[in-house]
Protein backbone atom coordinates (compact mmCIF):
# COMPACT_ATOMS: atom_id res chain seq x y z
CA UNK A 1 0.00 0.00 0.00
CA UNK A 2 1.40 3.65 -1.31
CA UNK A 3 0.39 5.25 1.75
CA UNK A 4 -0.08 4.51 5.84
CA UNK A 5 -1.54 5.87 8.35
CA UNK A 6 -2.20 5.53 11.95
CA UNK A 7 -3.92 8.15 12.95
CA UNK A 8 -4.38 7.17 16.85
CA UNK A 9 -2.16 4.16 18.77
CA UNK A 10 -3.87 3.68 22.42
CA UNK A 11 -3.06 0.96 24.95
CA UNK A 12 -5.05 0.71 28.25
CA UNK A 13 -4.02 2.59 31.06
CA UNK A 14 -6.37 1.72 33.97
CA UNK A 15 -3.81 -0.49 35.58
CA UNK A 16 0.11 -1.03 34.61
CA UNK A 17 -1.03 -4.71 34.08
CA UNK A 18 1.87 -7.35 32.52
CA UNK A 19 0.14 -7.31 29.33
CA UNK A 20 0.29 -3.92 28.20
CA UNK A 21 3.96 -4.21 29.47
CA UNK A 22 4.87 -6.54 27.37
CA UNK A 23 2.66 -5.50 24.72
CA UNK A 24 5.24 -2.33 24.61
CA UNK A 25 7.71 -4.34 24.75
CA UNK A 26 6.78 -6.38 21.42
CA UNK A 27 5.92 -3.45 19.44
CA UNK A 28 8.88 -1.28 20.05
CA UNK A 29 10.62 -0.23 17.34
CA UNK A 30 14.56 0.90 17.74
CA UNK A 31 14.83 4.37 19.07
CA UNK A 32 16.44 6.75 16.84
CA UNK A 33 20.42 7.05 17.05
CA UNK A 34 19.93 10.82 16.54
CA UNK A 35 16.74 13.44 16.46
CA UNK A 36 15.88 14.17 13.48
CA UNK A 37 16.19 18.39 12.60
CA UNK A 38 13.09 20.69 12.68
CA UNK A 39 12.32 22.05 9.39
CA UNK A 40 14.52 25.02 8.79
CA UNK A 41 12.54 27.42 10.26
CA UNK A 42 13.28 30.44 12.03
CA UNK A 43 13.70 30.28 15.29
CA UNK A 44 13.59 26.20 15.32
CA UNK A 45 17.07 24.37 16.24
CA UNK A 46 17.91 20.69 17.44
CA UNK A 47 21.11 21.42 19.83
CA UNK A 48 21.49 19.74 23.23
CA UNK A 49 23.32 20.76 25.80
CA UNK A 50 22.22 24.51 25.52
CA UNK A 51 21.72 26.74 28.93
CA UNK A 52 19.14 27.46 30.60
CA UNK A 53 15.30 27.52 29.08
CA UNK A 54 14.92 31.36 28.97
CA UNK A 55 18.41 32.64 29.13
CA UNK A 56 20.35 34.65 27.09
CA UNK A 57 17.94 35.83 24.01
CA UNK A 58 15.66 32.74 23.76
CA UNK A 59 13.46 30.78 25.67
CA UNK A 60 13.78 26.93 25.04
CA UNK A 61 10.55 24.83 23.92
CA UNK A 62 10.12 20.88 23.23
CA UNK A 63 8.23 19.85 20.63
CA UNK A 64 7.43 16.09 20.61
CA UNK A 65 6.35 14.18 18.14
CA UNK A 66 6.48 10.82 15.96
CA UNK A 67 8.79 12.48 13.10
CA UNK A 68 9.53 8.68 12.08
CA UNK A 69 7.35 5.36 12.79
CA UNK A 70 3.41 4.89 12.17
CA UNK A 71 2.35 7.91 13.64
CA UNK A 72 4.55 10.28 11.68
CA UNK A 73 1.85 10.86 8.62
CA UNK A 74 -0.15 12.68 11.03
CA UNK A 75 2.24 14.35 13.56
CA UNK A 76 4.05 15.64 10.97
CA UNK A 77 1.54 18.32 10.48
CA UNK A 78 0.93 18.69 14.10
CA UNK A 79 4.59 20.23 14.42
CA UNK A 80 4.20 22.30 11.22
CA UNK A 81 1.31 23.57 12.84
CA UNK A 82 3.06 24.05 16.09
CA UNK A 83 6.35 25.71 14.11
CA UNK A 84 4.17 27.83 11.98
CA UNK A 85 2.72 29.46 15.44
CA UNK A 86 6.38 29.63 16.91
CA UNK A 87 7.60 31.54 13.49
CA UNK A 88 4.49 34.11 13.94
CA UNK A 89 5.24 35.03 17.51
CA UNK A 90 8.60 35.12 16.78
CA UNK A 91 8.01 37.43 13.57
CA UNK A 92 5.91 39.60 16.17
CA UNK A 93 8.21 39.92 18.22
CA UNK A 94 8.89 37.35 20.27
CA UNK A 95 7.71 36.17 24.19
CA UNK A 96 8.80 38.73 26.57
CA UNK A 97 11.01 40.30 23.96
CA UNK A 98 12.81 36.68 23.44
CA UNK A 99 12.70 34.64 20.93
CA UNK A 100 11.68 30.97 20.65
CA UNK A 101 13.72 28.21 20.41
CA UNK A 102 12.37 25.19 19.63
CA UNK A 103 14.16 22.17 19.95
CA UNK A 104 12.68 19.22 18.20
CA UNK A 105 12.79 15.07 19.26
CA UNK A 106 11.39 12.60 17.39
CA UNK A 107 9.07 9.95 19.60
CA UNK A 108 9.37 7.60 16.86
CA UNK A 109 5.91 5.69 16.81
CA UNK A 110 7.47 4.05 20.17
CA UNK A 111 6.00 5.22 23.55
CA UNK A 112 9.34 4.29 25.71
CA UNK A 113 11.31 6.71 23.40
CA UNK A 114 8.65 9.08 24.14
CA UNK A 115 9.63 9.00 27.69
CA UNK A 116 13.25 8.97 27.23
CA UNK A 117 12.61 12.21 24.58
CA UNK A 118 10.46 14.12 26.89
CA UNK A 119 13.20 13.33 29.78
CA UNK A 120 16.17 14.94 27.79
CA UNK A 121 13.76 17.70 26.57
CA UNK A 122 13.53 18.76 30.82
CA UNK A 123 16.56 17.05 32.24
CA UNK A 124 19.11 18.16 29.49
CA UNK A 125 17.48 20.91 27.18
CA UNK A 126 15.82 22.62 30.09
CA UNK A 127 12.81 23.62 28.08
CA UNK A 128 10.30 25.81 29.68
CA UNK A 129 7.33 23.62 28.71
CA UNK A 130 6.60 20.82 25.31
CA UNK A 131 4.26 20.69 22.79
CA UNK A 132 3.67 17.02 22.05
CA UNK A 133 2.40 13.60 21.58
CA UNK A 134 -0.87 12.50 19.53
CA UNK A 135 -1.60 8.95 20.76
CA UNK A 136 -3.27 8.28 24.53
CA UNK A 137 -0.24 5.66 24.26
CA UNK A 138 2.16 8.09 24.45
CA UNK A 139 0.82 10.58 26.27
CA UNK A 140 0.16 7.95 29.28
CA UNK A 141 3.79 7.14 29.01
CA UNK A 142 5.17 10.54 29.26
CA UNK A 143 2.80 11.63 32.08
CA UNK A 144 4.81 10.34 35.22
CA UNK A 145 7.77 12.13 33.33
CA UNK A 146 5.94 15.23 33.70
CA UNK A 147 4.43 15.22 37.03
CA UNK A 148 7.19 13.37 38.73
CA UNK A 149 9.70 16.58 37.28
CA UNK A 150 6.65 18.56 37.75
CA UNK A 151 6.92 20.02 34.61
CA UNK A 152 4.58 20.76 31.70
CA UNK A 153 3.07 19.41 28.91
CA UNK A 154 0.42 20.69 26.09
CA UNK A 155 -1.51 18.16 24.53
CA UNK A 156 -3.02 18.91 21.04
CA UNK A 157 -5.09 15.53 20.76
CA UNK A 158 -8.60 14.39 21.26
CA UNK A 159 -8.90 12.07 23.56
CA UNK A 160 -11.12 9.73 25.63
CA UNK A 161 -11.08 11.56 28.78
CA UNK A 162 -11.11 10.36 32.16
CA UNK A 163 -8.00 11.66 32.98
CA UNK A 164 -7.15 15.37 34.53
CA UNK A 165 -3.47 16.43 35.48
CA UNK A 166 -2.05 19.21 36.89
CA UNK A 167 1.09 18.68 34.40
CA UNK A 168 -1.43 18.47 31.01
CA UNK A 169 -3.02 21.01 29.32
CA UNK A 170 -5.49 19.45 26.72
CA UNK A 171 -6.38 21.26 23.91
CA UNK A 172 -8.03 18.62 21.96
CA UNK A 173 -11.74 17.41 22.73
CA UNK A 174 -12.96 15.31 25.69
CA UNK A 175 -15.85 12.90 25.38
CA UNK A 176 -18.36 15.67 25.78
CA UNK A 177 -17.20 17.85 23.02
CA UNK A 178 -17.01 15.19 20.50
CA UNK A 179 -18.37 11.62 21.37
CA UNK A 180 -21.39 12.46 22.69
CA UNK A 181 -22.62 15.12 20.83
CA UNK A 182 -22.29 12.61 17.74
CA UNK A 183 -24.41 10.36 19.38
CA UNK A 184 -27.00 12.69 20.09
CA UNK A 185 -27.39 13.93 16.15
CA UNK A 186 -26.96 10.62 15.37
CA UNK A 187 -29.73 9.59 17.36
CA UNK A 188 -31.98 12.39 16.25
CA UNK A 189 -31.12 12.73 12.41
CA UNK A 190 -29.95 9.01 11.41
CA UNK A 191 -31.53 6.09 13.18
CA UNK A 192 -31.52 4.47 17.17
CA UNK A 193 -29.71 1.44 16.37
CA UNK A 194 -26.17 1.44 16.37
CA UNK A 195 -23.57 -0.61 15.33
CA UNK A 196 -19.81 -0.07 16.99
CA UNK A 197 -16.71 -0.85 15.25
CA UNK A 198 -13.38 0.04 16.67
CA UNK A 199 -9.71 -0.93 17.04
CA UNK A 200 -8.71 -2.74 20.26
CA UNK A 201 -7.49 -0.22 22.23
CA UNK A 202 -7.80 1.80 25.15
CA UNK A 203 -9.75 5.25 23.17
CA UNK A 204 -11.91 2.83 21.02
CA UNK A 205 -12.82 0.88 23.77
CA UNK A 206 -13.44 3.63 26.53
CA UNK A 207 -15.97 5.83 23.48
CA UNK A 208 -17.77 2.50 23.48
CA UNK A 209 -17.70 2.15 26.65
CA UNK A 210 -19.30 5.75 27.09
CA UNK A 211 -21.05 5.23 23.85
CA UNK A 212 -23.46 2.43 25.26
CA UNK A 213 -24.06 4.29 28.60
CA UNK A 214 -25.46 7.05 26.53
CA UNK A 215 -27.47 4.54 24.53
CA UNK A 216 -28.89 3.16 27.60
CA UNK A 217 -29.80 6.70 28.75
CA UNK A 218 -31.06 8.48 25.65
CA UNK A 219 -33.31 5.41 23.91
CA UNK A 220 -30.70 3.87 21.52
CA UNK A 221 -30.00 0.22 20.41
CA UNK A 222 -27.02 -1.50 20.74
CA UNK A 223 -27.44 -3.85 18.08
CA UNK A 224 -23.28 -5.19 17.68
CA UNK A 225 -19.68 -4.50 19.05
CA UNK A 226 -17.01 -5.50 17.68
CA UNK A 227 -13.17 -4.90 17.31
CA UNK A 228 -10.24 -6.06 15.57
CA UNK A 229 -6.12 -5.69 16.18
CA UNK A 230 -4.52 -2.31 15.73
CA UNK A 231 -3.88 -1.66 12.02
CA UNK A 232 -5.30 -4.93 11.32
CA UNK A 233 -7.13 -5.37 7.69
CA UNK A 234 -9.36 -8.45 7.76
CA UNK A 235 -12.54 -7.05 8.23
CA UNK A 236 -15.05 -9.15 6.04
CA UNK A 237 -15.88 -10.64 10.08
CA UNK A 238 -17.29 -7.29 10.99
CA UNK A 239 -18.54 -6.25 8.16
CA UNK A 240 -20.88 -9.46 7.86
CA UNK A 241 -22.09 -8.70 11.13
CA UNK A 242 -23.21 -5.42 10.43
CA UNK A 243 -25.33 -6.17 7.69
CA UNK A 244 -26.54 -9.68 9.57
CA UNK A 245 -27.18 -7.13 13.11
CA UNK A 246 -28.32 -4.07 10.59
CA UNK A 247 -30.13 -5.49 7.66
CA UNK A 248 -32.10 -3.11 6.88
CA UNK A 249 -29.88 -0.31 7.60
CA UNK A 250 -28.57 1.38 10.69
CA UNK A 251 -25.74 3.79 11.97
CA UNK A 252 -22.06 2.28 12.24
CA UNK A 253 -20.16 4.36 14.92
CA UNK A 254 -16.44 4.48 13.88
CA UNK A 255 -13.02 4.46 16.17
CA UNK A 256 -11.33 2.38 13.98
CA UNK A 257 -7.53 3.41 13.86
CA UNK A 258 -4.74 3.83 10.76
CA UNK A 259 -4.60 1.27 7.99
CA UNK A 260 -7.94 -0.78 9.28
CA UNK A 261 -9.83 2.10 8.10
CA UNK A 262 -8.47 1.61 4.71
CA UNK A 263 -9.82 -2.13 4.43
CA UNK A 264 -12.61 -1.25 6.15
CA UNK A 265 -14.39 1.41 3.69
CA UNK A 266 -13.30 -0.11 0.80
CA UNK A 267 -15.01 -2.90 1.86
CA UNK A 268 -17.84 -1.56 2.84
CA UNK A 269 -18.55 0.09 -0.48
CA UNK A 270 -18.04 -2.69 -2.22
CA UNK A 271 -20.84 -5.15 0.63
CA UNK A 272 -23.21 -2.05 -0.67
CA UNK A 273 -23.35 -0.79 2.50
CA UNK A 274 -23.53 3.00 1.57
CA UNK A 275 -23.78 5.99 3.05
CA UNK A 276 -27.73 6.32 2.33
CA UNK A 277 -28.30 3.26 4.42
CA UNK A 278 -25.62 3.01 6.68
CA UNK A 279 -24.53 6.08 7.16
CA UNK A 280 -21.21 6.35 9.31
CA UNK A 281 -19.71 8.49 12.22
CA UNK A 282 -15.54 8.68 12.69
CA UNK A 283 -13.54 9.89 15.39
CA UNK A 284 -10.41 9.31 13.53
CA UNK A 285 -10.55 10.09 10.18
CA UNK A 286 -10.51 14.20 9.39
CA UNK A 287 -9.45 15.62 5.93
CA UNK A 288 -5.61 13.70 5.64
CA UNK A 289 -7.50 10.85 6.19
CA UNK A 290 -9.85 11.20 3.19
CA UNK A 291 -6.84 12.00 1.27
CA UNK A 292 -5.04 9.04 2.37
CA UNK A 293 -8.00 6.59 2.07
CA UNK A 294 -9.87 7.70 -0.88
CA UNK A 295 -12.42 10.25 -1.34
CA UNK A 296 -14.51 7.88 -3.61
CA UNK A 297 -15.23 5.83 -0.48
CA UNK A 298 -15.80 8.55 2.10
CA UNK A 299 -18.23 11.01 0.16
CA UNK A 300 -21.52 10.73 2.51
CA UNK A 301 -19.97 9.55 5.70
CA UNK A 302 -19.97 12.04 8.91
CA UNK A 303 -16.73 12.60 11.03
CA UNK A 304 -16.68 14.87 14.65
CA UNK A 305 -14.70 17.05 15.55
CA UNK A 306 -14.43 21.03 16.64
CA UNK A 307 -12.71 22.39 13.73
CA UNK A 308 -12.40 21.53 9.62
CA UNK A 309 -10.77 23.46 7.18
CA UNK A 310 -13.94 24.83 6.02
CA UNK A 311 -14.82 26.87 9.06
CA UNK A 312 -15.74 30.31 7.77
CA UNK A 313 -14.10 32.72 10.03
CA UNK A 314 -11.34 35.19 9.42
CA UNK A 315 -8.82 33.71 11.81
CA UNK A 316 -9.45 30.55 10.24
CA UNK A 317 -9.04 32.34 6.59
CA UNK A 318 -5.77 33.63 8.32
CA UNK A 319 -4.73 30.11 9.37
CA UNK A 320 -4.99 28.64 6.56
CA UNK A 321 -3.62 31.29 3.87
CA UNK A 322 -0.38 31.30 6.86
CA UNK A 323 -0.39 27.56 6.47
CA UNK A 324 -0.36 27.01 2.92
CA UNK A 325 1.98 29.97 1.83
CA UNK A 326 4.09 28.38 3.78
CA UNK A 327 3.92 24.36 3.14
CA UNK A 328 2.58 24.15 0.17
CA UNK A 329 -0.83 24.74 -1.70
CA UNK A 330 -1.70 21.36 -1.66
CA UNK A 331 -1.87 21.15 1.84
CA UNK A 332 -4.93 20.93 4.29
CA UNK A 333 -5.37 21.66 8.06
CA UNK A 334 -7.50 19.49 10.59
CA UNK A 335 -8.43 19.40 13.64
CA UNK A 336 -5.53 18.22 15.94
CA UNK A 337 -3.16 20.76 13.82
CA UNK A 338 -5.38 23.52 14.71
CA UNK A 339 -5.24 22.37 17.96
CA UNK A 340 -1.61 22.61 18.16
CA UNK A 341 -1.15 26.01 16.54
CA UNK A 342 -3.44 27.56 19.42
CA UNK A 343 -1.84 25.64 22.22
CA UNK A 344 1.62 27.55 21.40
CA UNK A 345 -0.81 30.85 21.30
CA UNK A 346 -2.16 30.19 24.48
CA UNK A 347 0.99 29.03 26.39
CA UNK A 348 2.60 32.30 25.23
CA UNK A 349 -0.49 34.30 26.73
CA UNK A 350 0.19 32.62 29.81
CA UNK A 351 3.99 33.50 29.86
CA UNK A 352 2.86 37.24 29.01
CA UNK A 353 0.45 37.46 32.12
CA UNK A 354 2.98 35.46 34.30
CA UNK A 355 6.05 37.93 33.20
CA UNK A 356 8.30 34.53 33.31
CA UNK A 357 8.49 31.43 31.44
CA UNK A 358 11.09 30.00 33.89
CA UNK A 359 8.38 29.45 36.90
CA UNK A 360 6.01 27.44 36.00
CA UNK A 361 3.61 27.27 38.45
CA UNK A 362 2.81 30.87 38.14
CA UNK A 363 2.32 30.14 33.85
CA UNK A 364 -0.10 27.63 34.97
CA UNK A 365 -2.25 30.24 37.06
CA UNK A 366 -2.13 32.20 34.84
CA UNK A 367 -2.85 29.82 31.66
CA UNK A 368 -6.29 29.24 33.61
CA UNK A 369 -8.55 31.48 32.02
CA UNK A 370 -6.92 32.66 28.76
CA UNK A 371 -8.65 33.21 25.65
CA UNK A 372 -8.32 33.22 22.39
CA UNK A 373 -9.96 33.60 18.70
CA UNK A 374 -8.67 30.14 17.35
CA UNK A 375 -9.52 29.67 14.06
CA UNK A 376 -12.38 27.32 14.95
CA UNK A 377 -13.88 29.74 17.19
CA UNK A 378 -13.03 31.41 20.54
CA UNK A 379 -11.66 28.77 23.33
CA UNK A 380 -11.06 29.54 27.06
CA UNK A 381 -8.78 27.77 28.94
CA UNK A 382 -11.07 26.09 31.88
CA UNK A 383 -10.21 25.05 35.34
CA UNK A 384 -9.88 22.03 34.73
CA UNK A 385 -6.98 22.28 31.92
CA UNK A 386 -9.12 21.90 29.02
CA UNK A 387 -10.46 24.13 26.34
CA UNK A 388 -14.13 25.33 26.06
CA UNK A 389 -14.53 24.59 22.18
CA UNK A 390 -17.29 24.54 19.42
CA UNK A 391 -18.25 21.76 18.03
CA UNK A 392 -18.70 20.00 14.74
CA UNK A 393 -19.86 17.27 12.65
CA UNK A 394 -19.02 16.97 9.04
CA UNK A 395 -20.45 15.36 6.01
CA UNK A 396 -17.10 14.44 3.52
CA UNK A 397 -17.63 15.62 0.66
CA UNK A 398 -16.43 15.64 -3.47
CA UNK A 399 -13.15 17.77 -2.73
CA UNK A 400 -12.18 15.06 0.69
CA UNK A 401 -12.87 18.17 2.83
CA UNK A 402 -16.44 18.41 4.46
CA UNK A 403 -19.99 20.25 4.84
CA UNK A 404 -20.31 21.21 8.37
CA UNK A 405 -23.95 19.40 9.28
CA UNK A 406 -24.07 20.52 12.35
CA UNK A 407 -22.28 22.89 15.00
CA UNK A 408 -23.21 24.31 18.34
CA UNK A 409 -23.93 27.79 18.85
CA UNK A 410 -21.57 28.73 21.70
CA UNK A 411 -18.53 27.23 22.94
CA UNK A 412 -19.09 23.73 24.74
CA UNK A 413 -17.15 23.46 28.46
CA UNK A 414 -15.26 20.29 28.67
CA UNK A 415 -15.77 17.59 30.88
CA UNK A 416 -12.79 15.62 31.50
CA UNK A 417 -14.66 12.66 33.85
CA UNK A 418 -17.69 11.20 31.97
CA UNK A 419 -20.57 11.77 33.19
CA UNK A 420 -22.68 8.74 31.49
CA UNK A 421 -20.05 6.20 33.17
CA UNK A 422 -21.01 5.20 37.17
CA UNK A 423 -17.88 5.09 38.14
CA UNK A 424 -17.00 8.79 36.78
CA UNK A 425 -20.25 10.36 37.20
CA UNK A 426 -20.32 13.27 39.58
CA UNK A 427 -16.62 13.49 39.69
CA UNK A 428 -15.05 17.13 38.12
CA UNK A 429 -11.36 18.69 37.89
CA UNK A 430 -10.44 22.00 39.31
CA UNK A 431 -6.90 22.68 38.97
CA UNK A 432 -7.45 26.60 40.33
CA UNK A 433 -8.36 24.72 43.89
CA UNK A 434 -5.81 22.79 45.90
CA UNK A 435 -8.81 21.30 47.55
CA UNK A 436 -10.42 20.36 44.13
CA UNK A 437 -7.45 18.85 42.23
CA UNK A 438 -7.42 16.51 39.22
CA UNK A 439 -10.92 14.58 40.38
CA UNK A 440 -13.37 15.61 43.44
CA UNK A 441 -17.06 14.63 43.74
CA UNK A 442 -19.13 17.80 42.57
CA UNK A 443 -22.05 19.03 44.80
Amino acid sequence: MAKRFDRRKFLLYSSATLTSSLFLKACRTPAPTASPGASATPGSSTATGAPAASSGNTIKVGILHSLSGTMSISEKSVVDAEQLAIEEINKAGGVLGKQIEAIVEDGNSDWPTFDEKAKKLIDQDKVVTVFGCWTSASRKAVLPVFEEKNHMLWYPVQYEGQECSKNIFYTGAAPNQQIEPAVDWLLENKGKKFFLVGSDYVFPRTANTIIKAQLAAKGGELVGEDYIPLGGTEVTPIITKIKAALPDGGVIFNSLNGDSNVAFFKQLQGAGLGPDKYPSMSVSIAEEEVKAIGVEYLKGHYAAWNYFMTVESPANTKFVEAFKAKYGKERVTNDPMEAAYIMVYLWKQAVEKAGTADDLEKVRAEALGQIFDAPGGKVTMENNHHLSKFVRLGEVRDDGLFNIAFATPAAVKPLPWNQFVTETKGFSCDWSDPAKGGKFKAP
